[in-house]
């Protein structure tokens, strides 16, 4: 499972869309930035801070076949970016990122 954290017009455009090629920065670099489990919290901390309406979406990697490349990013470590558009299909579930005492709060099964 690899996660997508969007803003809430970015969450409700996907909703309504059914599908999208991700934020502002998704399409200057040419795909959708995801994070692992253990990568979220780092994510948020970075580039969403003490951003509120938050939503965080799990996909699982085996939907997305071939179009998911692990590249190495911050830190040296292993990223999924996602070369193609992500279908609402696509996501498992989603839920909303609550901001508590100025940072993300994650659902427990990620920390």
């Amino acid at each position: 499972m690899i996660y997508k954290i969007f803003r809430a017009d970015e969450w409700r455009s996907l909703q309504s869309q059914g599908e999208t090629y991700g934020a502002p920065i998704d399409l200057a670099d040419g795909y959708i930035h995801f994070s692992t489990a253990q990568q979220a919290q780092d994510t948020a901390d970075k580039h969403f801070a003490n951003i509120e309406n938050l939503f965080l979406a799990a996909v699982e990697t085996d939907t997305l076949d071939s179009a998911i490349k692990w590249e190495v990013s911050r830190g040296g470590a292993e990223f999924p970016h996602l070369y193609d558009r992500l279908k609402l299909s696509d996501v498992v579930w989603c839920q909303p990122l609550l901001l508590m005492d100025g940072r993300h709060k994650f659902p427990e099964e990620l920390t």
